[in-house]
């Protein structure tokens, strides 16, 4: 069977809409089947890509994307698209995802909500899942992957890059695929997820269920949705995200503009989190923030695998390790962990920011030069 076509190629520019949207099938009639047991009868996946695809298929770069990114990793604002590229500067003409050189292709996860099948997307009776979508796993959200990629008849990957939730899907694309996966850039993750990084997220899930407007994930008819609820989660979610350094030198204990803390105003750290929660709530599904904090606690490369070592051990992809030096969620001692157990001998490449764990979003040269790096390898 000859492969799927592409359905086009873009630059970085051209105006119309860059997103893209392809159903997956799955495995016959028996859908996507879920390590959970469940199955989806289909898929549909929103992606966008830059650059072009070579006549042999081989220079094809997946990017992926953390917890609230989408399949806009770079472009402006736009029909579609209410926030900017979140890795401006790593994709494009003479970037170090040269898309004169490469085809990058960046999906949205499955769980999500910017076009891939998530909760709020139709089910079979053509009403939102809500409640009803299933628990999904990392490696179900890798799969989907792999059948977007035989769909567009990409059998080897390039490189794999992800940060975060991206780089857990980039991991296990090495781990469980490993003969589609050329190279492989790990930023800012671990192995497994720990029992604080379980509490972190399990925390923000709660935040968002005890909202009153949740109604147990099945808000969508009801006029209300639990904006609250997934505004406390993202303040949470943004503590581990940045430094302690950072709060005290930006905000220390200021107060907000002309606001007196002692007479019921805010301080400016407090005024911070609700922007950043007022900000992810006007572009991202609340139950889609569940669903995929509850597969970021379910990651663990090593399950049903003989545990992380041997897991790691069966990767043979040219492995890129890169960490924030800064890191409090993710912390620097797991990339070195990762890298110890990878086959043969593995730097870890350190990034030294005031922003934690999103200086992998943040540090835009540095990233640019462990892309530059693992690429040339």
């Amino acid at each position: 069977m000859s492969p799927t076509p592409i359905p086009g190629t873009w630059q970085i520019g051209d105006d119309p809409g860059q997103r893209q949207f392809v159903e997956l099938k799955g495995n016959g009639n028996q859908g996507f089947v879920l390590e959970g047991g469940v199955s989806l009868p289909s898929v549909t996946v929103a992606f966008e890509a830059w650059g072009q695809l070579n006549q042999k298929r081989s220079n094809a770069i997946l990017v992926l994307h953390a917890l609230s990114g989408d399949s806009h990793a770079v472009g402006p604002t736009g029909p579609g698209h209410v926030s900017p590229g979140w890795w401006g500067g790593l994709i494009g003409p003479g970037a170090p995802l040269d898309t004169d050189q490469y085809f990058v292709i960046c999906p949205n996860v499955l769980g999500g909500c910017q076009g891939t099948t998530g909760p709020s997307s139709p089910d079979l009776e053509n009403a939102p899942y809500g409640s009803s979508f299933p628990i999904i796993t990392i490696r179900d959200q890798v799969a989907v992957e792999v059948a977007l990629a035989d769909e567009l008849g990409i059998d080897t990957w390039a490189a794999v890059i992800g940060g975060s939730m991206g780089a857990m899907r980039a991991l296990e694309w090495g781990v469980g695929y490993p003969e589609r996966v050329e190279r492989a850039v790990i930023l800012a993750v671990s192995a497994a997820s720990s029992a604080e990084q379980i509490a972190l997220c399990s925390l923000q899930i709660r935040a968002i269920k005890s909202d009153p407007a949740f109604a147990g994930g099945d808000y969508y008819f009801s006029g209300r949705h639990p904006l609250v609820g997934l505004s406390l989660a993202r303040g949470l979610g943004q503590l581990s995200y940045r430094t302690e350094h950072e709060f005290d030198v930006r905000f220390a204990r200021e107060a907000q503009e002309d606001e007196e803390p002692l007479r019921g105003g805010r301080y400016a750290i407090e005024s911070y989190l609700e922007y950043q929660g007022e900000k992810l709530v006007r572009r991202f599904d609340a139950n889609s923030y569940v669903v995929l904090s509850e597969a970021m606690n379910h990651h663990d490369v090593g399950r049903g695998r003989g545990g992380v070592a041997e897991a790691l051990n069966a990767v043979s992809a040219r492995v890129t390790v890169a960490g924030i030096a800064s890191d409090r969620l993710y912390p620097l001692e797991q990339q070195l962990e990762i890298a110890r157990l990878l086959p043969g001998e593995n730097e870890v490449h350190v990034i030294h920011s005031e922003f934690g764990h999103d200086g992998f979003l943040v540090e835009t040269d540095a990233v640019g030069d462990v892309v530059r790096f693992a690429l040339q390898r």
